[in-house]
């Protein structure tokens, strides 16, 4: 080959550049799923701009900080919650 690169490291750059990718459009996805008020450490908006500009460095840092924990989540407060009112029912609001 004239630029003296094997075809093995052209498919091996490939792959990494394609894995990064993957590894963005998770995280930001699961940024834009995660309960606002799980997050930990920096408001969403702000974990998905540093996902988008620092690619693999935001990602990493947002499944290492940022990601929302089974206790953050809520999932196990609201077992335990009990709306007092109509209006603080999540689901009684939802089926309106």
């Amino acid at each position: 080959m004239p630029s003296g690169r094997t075809h093995t490291s052209c498919m091996l750059r490939f792959l990494l550049l394609a894995i990064v990718a993957l590894l963005v459009i998770y995280c930001v996805v699961e940024v834009a799923q995660a309960d606002r008020f799980a997050v930990r450490r920096a408001p969403r908006w702000l974990w998905a701009t540093a996902i988008i500009c620092l690619p693999l460095a935001g990602a990493v840092c947002w499944l290492f900080f940022g990601r929302p924990t089974a206790e953050s989540s809520g999932r196990r407060k609201r077992s335990n919650f009990r709306p007092s009112a109509p209006d603080d029912d999540v689901d009684f609001l939802r089926g309106l």
